[in-house]
């Protein structure tokens, strides 16, 4: 982001939230009443990763005032990430009962569409939710503003979540020198100024 000329600044307002894990409300059922400019949504927006849970996380999104909202998925959200959701089925004790899974669960890449069919209403007008699979995006905002960000949903772990890496190994971040924010599931603090002692326990 170019400061150099704040006549070129505008000034934008953020909401940022996560971990609702399929909640319809925000806290205490409280309603965002002044609009922002962005809410982004940073992850775990499921429990257990069902359907119904996204479709709630949804309906929680369409509630904020915002022209332009975000959602990226955290390592709840297994579902999203269709290795790991195979990989859990295959770990079922048989026999598996793949109904019961796809009506709780959907098949694979039902989610995902479940997500990216939410930047239409029901309308056919924008909605203005957006869910974003790692990567950069830059969006115009209904302010004036541009705003370029690095989204991921990878957390470090070797546990059976949704987009875990190996801490010791580390993750490739391709985090461009224009990118503004950079929402994401986990904390930076945990994978860049934790030692290194620090980072394995909290993987």
């Amino acid at each position: 982001m170019d400061t150099s000329n704040p006549d070129l600044l505008v000034k934008t307002r953020f909401l940022v939230i996560s971990d609702t894990h399929g909640a319809r409300c925000l806290p205490g059922n409280n309603r965002l009443i002044d609009p922002v400019d962005v809410a982004i949504h940073c992850g775990d927006l499921t429990e257990e990763s069902k359907l119904a849970e996204f479709r709630a996380t949804l309906e929680l999104m369409k509630t904020i005032q915002a022209s332009l909202k975000l959602v990226i998925a955290g390592n709840h959200d297994w579902t999203l990430d269709t290795p790991m959701f195979k990989k859990k089925i295959a770990e079922i004790a048989p026999p598996v009962d793949m109904e019961l899974v796809r009506r709780e669960y959907g098949d694979f890449g039902e989610a995902q569409r479940i997500l990216q069919a939410s930047a239409k209403n029901e309308d056919d007008d924008e909605s203005g939710i957006v869910f974003m699979d790692e990567g950069t995006r830059t969006f115009t905002l209904s302010n004036g503003a541009s705003l370029t960000l690095f989204a991921s949903p990878c957390t470090p772990s070797a546990d059976d979540w949704g987009f875990q890496y190996d801490a010791r190994g580390g993750h490739q971040w391709d985090i461009g020198s224009d990118v503004d924010v950079v929402p994401q599931h986990l904390p930076w603090v945990v994978d860049i100024e934790l030692p290194r002692a620090a980072r394995d326990a909290a993987a």
